[in-house]
């Protein structure tokens, strides 16, 4: 194992001998505009109290330069990932002097040049170990420090950190930014960000508390930054949050920056959040798009308190801070934002990622064993976000939502600016609702797997519900009557149930929802009945029933027990009348993934042919300048990539000629121009000729994926060598080689390389980041027709590191499972 994997065992044992105070980091950027300058220079001075002779400190860059143990210079022991000191005492100064690496993988202390203006941008990021790519520090969440961030940097750049500035100097070689220092805080969620940045400046107040806010993004897209709509979320949050944890917003400043080629959707650094620029569209965007950024301002804020208020004392509790805070955007966004349909998306699109995840053979508890920091990297899933966000839902309807409020507000009380496990909130929860929460955690928190629940008749003519995996729920049945050709509820039945059957009485309905209200966390089965009365009047339903029904013929698709070709038949009845702009994009990319992997081989190119005539007819038929039509003009767009049928209406629409009221914005353009290239239809020319129409980021990565899409064996193949071994490609171009690769499901143009792949998967993890890795080993797996090949792999690796293998077990289980559901039909 290398040293740059830290384990569980050995920072636990670091913590327990070492007290850190305060650390002062001095980044030198001055010379970061010169694209030669790989590295930067960085000081850190770490002040600690010690009980034990000897240790390490992380740092992971260029070269350790000089190291000072109480000013007294020491040799250099240095491997790569460590940095090895002895001879400490009770009280401590260590002082590293290093050169730092700018990255361009999203990891550490990221560098992009803007093409729009040659300008550069910097920005930090570093959950869960990557502060030591930029600073000397003691990598872990249970050694938390007050930070004093020193910036040298250009003239005419905005700097920017966790904490507001106490001195600016100027000198004829640039500026020294020097910031206040922090609360104590985790060396994850610490930042800098630095570059000509344009900035939107506002203020919260909430009695005698002032917040300056800050919004920033690249000046080159200030013109789409929508930052009074940001601002005004901001403001709801802060609003709300203040009031339901009666605990004053503690960090000073909120801002809140848009970044470049961003691994995440953002990242909850207190005073500076990090965002993808993704969620600032540069053309027309749905007011699904614009929810979905509003939670994810919320999801932040809310770490604000769970995650660095209070700090899981290791990854094992990733949980305590993400599946809070995702349970709190959904809610908050309900609670105090005109987006009061989070929750219908939320039962509709990210509970589908938790059912995904649960249904792997790598699913593990939300409470989970995490031995490393190879392992903590592949633990932000949709176990630990979305299931765990699910589960709370369930454990606010068990102790009350005030009871659940007023523990947080204790446990916040209790445990600020400190390290916390499980046990800490279970008890505070307990003492204040009066409920057995620990029993609770036992079947929900500590436990792995999806319930799966469905109605039966037994020999005596008496319904029985069932459930796989028994655990204690809380639900409501709806009672649904088709009248008039409308799904309408008549009654809801509320049901506590444990048992793996639980006789029921319910009265006859044409369609029976086993968890109205989104209660549980639960895969539903409808029955058939049901089924039949969704098929005729599925998009009559309130938003909150049509999302949940959504997802059981979803769930039943992917599972194999509803043929593909019903659910498809489904879709094209009651998606082009989906009034939810949430719930539609769900559906549409389900169909596309259908096709794709669930539809047998020989019916798989009329299903493709029908799905692309019926996303054209729905979106000639939507309403003009609807976010309906545009979310149809995508999925045309992608349907028009795997068949070359619509190569002229697509043609068309480039040419302006689309339906009236469509906006083809720089996204669709390029989605249109890659569907060309994919099917043949657009040359390289082409392809050049739009780059010269849209130079900016978006537009060379879209070009990069379009070039790399055409349907020829010489491309295919140099695309795969360059995604392998062009190091020089960022995150954002290496996701597009790799998507150019797998374009327009043409297996017959790389085949060839799947012997290769799984020679190459062991040496990428050894030499890239875990970030590039992981992408080049999912995006790349081939999606064979047997598991013969990954099969041999994994018998022949079975010292492989578990993070490696993990990634291979879970692709593996996604092609067995197209396998299996295909073989069904």
């Amino acid at each position: 194992m290398s040293s740059a994997n830290l384990t569980r065992r050995e920072t636990a044992a670091r913590s327990a001998t070492f007290n850190v105070h305060q650390i002062r980091v001095e980044l030198d950027l001055r010379d970061a505009t010169n694209p030669q300058q790989r590295g930067f220079g960085t000081t850190t001075t770490l002040k600690f109290e010690a009980s034990a002779t000897d240790s390490w400190i992380d740092f992971i860059g260029e070269s350790v330069n000089r190291v000072t143990v109480n000013g007294v210079d020491v040799p250099v022991d240095y491997d790569g990932a460590r940095i090895a000191v002895t001879g400490l005492v009770a009280s401590n100064t260590v002082v590293v002097e290093a050169t730092g690496r700018y990255s361009r993988s999203g990891e550490g202390l990221h560098r992009f040049v803007d093409p729009v203006d040659g300008e550069t941008y910097l920005y930090t990021q570093y959950e869960p170990a990557d502060s030591r790519r930029v600073m000397a520090c003691f990598e872990q969440p249970d050694m938390k420090a007050a930070y004093t961030f020193i910036v040298h940097a250009p003239h005419d750049w905005q700097v920017l950190s966790n904490q507001s500035v106490v001195t600016t100097r100027v000198t004829n070689s640039g500026q020294t930014v020097e910031f206040a220092p922090t609360l104590p805080l985790s060396s994850y969620i610490t930042a800098v960000a630095a570059g000509p940045y344009h900035r939107v400046d506002s203020t919260w107040t909430r009695g005698e508390q002032e917040v300056a806010l800050g919004v920033f993004c690249r000046a080159s897209l200030a013109r789409h930054l929508e930052a009074d709509e940001i601002i005004e979320v901001t403001r709801q949050g802060l609003d709300f949050f203040t009031d339901a944890f009666a605990f004053a917003y503690p960090w000073g400043k909120y801002d809140q920056i848009f970044v470049p080629e961003y691994n995440l959707g953002a990242m909850e650094n207190p005073g500076l959040v990090t965002f993808t620029e993704a969620y600032i569209p540069r053309g027309a965007a749905t007011d699904a798009q614009r929810g979905g950024r509003a939670n994810t301002i919320l999801h932040e804020m809310a770490h604000m308190w769970f995650g660095d208020l209070v700090t899981m004392r290791w990854w094992d509790d990733l949980w305590l801070k993400e599946s809070f805070a995702d349970y709190m955007g959904s809610h908050a966004s309900a609670a105090a934002t005109r987006f009061t349909d989070a929750w219908v998306r939320f039962a509709a699109n990210r509970k589908a990622w938790a059912y995904q995840q649960d249904q792997l053979p790598t699913t593990h508890p939300i409470v989970a064993d995490i031995p490393d920091l190879e392992a903590a990297k592949l633990n932000f899933d949709g176990i630990t976000y979305a299931k765990g966000a699910s589960v709370l839902k369930q454990l606010v309807a068990f102790v009350g939502e005030e009871p659940f409020f007023e523990g947080a507000r204790r446990y916040f009380a209790a445990h600020a600016y400190g390290n916390t496990t499980l046990d800490d909130l279970l008890v505070q929860l307990e003492d204040v609702s009066g409920r057995d929460v620990r029993a609770w955690s036992k079947s929900w928190l500590e436990t792995s797997g999806v319930t799966t629940l469905w109605l039966e008749t037994d020999a005596a003519g008496e319904r029985v519900l069932m459930q796989s995996d028994p655990r204690p729920h809380r639900l409501r049945v709806g009672l649904y009557d088709l009248i008039e050709g409308r799904l309408v509820l008549r009654e809801q039945i509320e049901l506590d149930i444990m048992a793996e059957r639980t006789p029921v009485s319910l009265p006859a309905a044409d369609l029976i929802v086993l968890n109205d209200d989104d209660m549980s966390y639960v895969k539903a089965r409808l029955d058939e009945a049901s089924v039949a009365a969704a098929a005729t009047a599925l998009s009559t339903l309130a938003p909150l029933p049509r999302a949940l029904v959504w997802s059981s013929l979803w769930n039943a698709t992917r599972d194999g027990e509803m043929p593909a070709a019903t659910y498809l038949d489904i879709v094209r009845h009651h998606a082009p009348a989906e009034e939810n702009i949430g719930l539609l994009s769900g559906v549409l990319a389900n169909t596309a993934y259908t096709i794709g992997h669930f539809v047998p081989v020989a019916r798989r190119e009329a299903e493709r042919t029908a799905w692309l005539a019926a996303a054209e007819a729905a979106l000639d038929a939507a309403l003009p300048g609807s976010d309906a039509q545009l979310a149809w003009a995508r999925a045309f767009a992608a349907a028009s990539a795997v068949s070359d049928a619509s190569a002229d209406r697509v043609r068309a629409i480039l040419g302006g000629n689309g339906p009236a009221g469509l906006p083809i914005d720089p996204e669709l353009r390029w989605s249109l121009i890659t569907a060309l290239a994919t099917t043949g239809n657009s040359s390289e020319d082409d392809i050049a000729d739009e780059l010269r129409h849209d130079d900016t980021a978006d537009g060379r990565t879209a070009a990069l994926r379009a070039l790399a899409s055409r349907p020829a064996a010489d491309v295919r193949a140099a695309a795969w060598d360059r995604a392998w071994n062009d190091e020089s490609l960022s995150n954002d171009h290496l996701d597009a080689i790799i998507a150019g690769v797998r374009a327009g499901a043409r297996r017959d143009l790389i085949a060839r390389f799947d012997d290769e792949y799984f020679e190459r998967i062991a040496e990428v993890w050894s030499v890239r980041s875990i970030e590039l890795a992981r992408r080049l080993v999912i995006g790349l797996f081939p999606g064979t027709d047997t598991t013969d090949a990954v099969d041999a792999w994994l018998a022949e690796n079975q010292i492989a590191p578990a993070a490696l293998r993990r990634l291979v077990i879970e692709q593996r289980d996604h092609l067995a499972r197209g396998i299996r559901v295909r073989a069904a039909q």
